[in-house]
Order: C-alpha cells, then structure tokens, then sequence
C-alpha cells in the first residue's frame, strides 16, 4: 500500500468471446502460471457444458450464479484494548466480485468430477440453483457477521 497517492485500478478489458469484463475477470482468476489460453479454454467448456445441461444462455446462469455468490457483508478482526473483535462491515462492490471468483473457482477445484471444465460447470449450476458450496461459505459469512453485529460500533 503506498503511502502518498491510491493506486490506480488496471482496467480489465473484456474477453474476446463473449464481450463481457466480468467473464475476463474470471479467466485471469482461474490462470495459473500465465497460460490464459488454457483458462479461457476451461471455461468455454464449461459454458458449453452449462449450455446442454441447463438450457439456457449460459453467460445469463454465470451471472446469475456470480450474483448468489457474491457477499454483502463479511467480518474483519479489528483489535480494541488487548482483544480482538470480529466486527461487520459492509464489502466493496470489486471485493465482492473478487470473493465470488475466488470461492467459486476453489470449491469447483475441490469436487469429484473428472475435468475441471466439467467441475466448473457443475459448481456453476448449483450456484445458479442457489446450492452449492460457494453459496454456503457466502450464507456462513453472513451468518457469523449476523452473529456479530454487537460489534457494529467497533467499525473504523
């Protein structure tokens, strides 16, 4: 973080495809050691394949999905006086793109299909049906700021 000035947010320009920065936004999320080729490959697969399960225009389910993930509110540790508070606050609207991404490219690394284009889509899909494991770690963020809220007036 410097000191002096804010730094300046790099524009994303939109994938070729589809037209659509957020859809960028994810490829760069799901690249690993540069190869966006590939990335943008997984994921047009998994289009396709959300293409024939769901029937529907699949950048209107990715929005979707991206829209069920994304957190309204989190927790941050803020220290006051020796202890340490879990205090709500409200999240920044690139934040909250950011977690979606994030959540929903980790839980679909984690499931038992074969591909990652297959484990992609179907994570996609239950996003988009509101389930999903990147639902529930948004709905336990949530919760545990709901369960916080006492702690409201520790917010900076």
């Amino acid at each position: 973080m410097p000191r002096k000035r804010e730094v300046v947010k790099r524009v994303v320009l939109p994938d070729p495809k589809y037209k659509d920065a957020m859809v960028a936004r994810f490829i760069n999320g799901l690249m690993r050691r540069g190869k966006k080729s590939v990335a943008e490959s997984i994921l047009y697969n998994a289009f396709e394949i959300m293409q024939r399960r769901q029937q529907e225009e699949p950048l209107k389910v990715f929005h979707k999905a991206m829209e069920n993930v994304r957190p309204i509110i989190e927790v941050k540790s803020r220290r006051v006086g020796g202890a340490t508070y879990q205090v709500p606050v409200e999240v920044a609207q690139n934040r909250r793109n950011s977690l979606a991404i994030r959540w929903l490219i980790n839980y679909a690394k984690g499931r038992s299909e074969k591909s990652m284009e297959a484990k992609l889509a179907a994570e996609m899909l239950d996003a988009f049906h509101n389930r999903g494991s990147a639902v529930k770690k948004r709905e336990d963020t949530h919760r545990m700021a709901e369960a916080n809220k006492a702690f409201a007036h520790y917010r900076w």
